[in-house]
């Protein structure tokens, strides 16, 4: 459909440069902003991609600060943990991190759950008899990094949203732009390029900006997906130290 408008208006054949002056950008947002009925998709599509942007650079800004957070906490945090001279000291020392602290999260979950059933064991409660320790700690522990690891998921969904819509988006304003292209040629009957060159103009720029929008964005999801994944491992590590520690009283080395 392209190749035939730049066909129709070679053949009209007026001032070409002329015409190729009003493929910008500029030109774009002047048109829009002088005509908004005329080009109330093009506007609808442009502020959806603007919105799309911002959102999935929100995320990934996040998820850096997250992701650097973690991997700095991670060791010291763990390393507290096993450091203390005693479960009561480890516990505590897990009370005084952030509340957006997963390991510790983790790690006070597994305290409850060993604590709970030492306290059902004690009366005689249903739980204790129909679970053992080790298994009582265990679905603990599974829910807990089940949690956490969901929480490091904030946000990529959307990425992977923005990644895999926006050139479509941004389609949806080259389709705009060459039908109005086409209307213009049938209304005007002159297939110059300067009857043709704004529209077919505003269709690639609508292209490239979905593009500019969904490239950044499929970058951060992949690299994200990576590092959450090696997170998610030294959950799982942990959690496998911590039910060997909470259920026999000693970690396994």
């Amino acid at each position: 459909m392209l190749q035939e408008i730049f066909i129709a208006a070679a053949a009209g054949g007026t001032n070409p440069s002329a015409a190729l002056s009003q493929m910008g950008f500029e030109h774009l947002i002047s048109e829009m902003t002088a005509n908004p009925g005329e080009f109330a998709v093009s506007w609808v599509v442009l502020l959806t991609l603007i919105f799309m942007s911002a959102a999935s650079w929100y995320w990934t800004v996040i998820n850096i600060f997250r992701a650097t957070r973690l991997k700095s906490q991670a060791a010291r945090v763990t390393s507290l943990f096993w450091d203390a001279p005693n479960a009561q000291e480890a516990i505590r020392a897990m009370e005084e991190q952030p509340a957006s602290e997963p390991f510790s999260k983790i790690a006070l979950d597994a305290a409850q759950a060993a604590a709970h059933y030492q306290r059902a064991e004690g009366v005689g409660a249903g739980s204790a008899e129909s679970l053992s320790r080790s298994e009582f700690v265990d679905r603990a522990l599974r829910q807990a990094v089940a949690r956490e690891s969901g929480n490091l998921q904030s946000g990529m969904i959307l990425l992977a949203t923005v990644g895999s819509t926006s050139p479509f988006v941004g389609l949806l304003g080259t389709v705009w732009g060459i039908y109005g292209a086409l209307i213009k040629i049938g209304a005007s009957g002159n297939a110059g390029i300067e009857a043709v060159a704004g529209p077919v103009g505003e269709a690639l720029i609508m292209t490239a900006i979905g593009l500019f929008v969904a490239i950044p964005a499929v970058f951060a999801f992949n690299f994200f997906s990576k590092i959450n994944s090696a997170t998610i491992a030294k959950f799982d590590t942990f959690a496998h130290d911590l039910h060997d520690f909470f259920a026999t009283g000693s970690r396994v080395h």
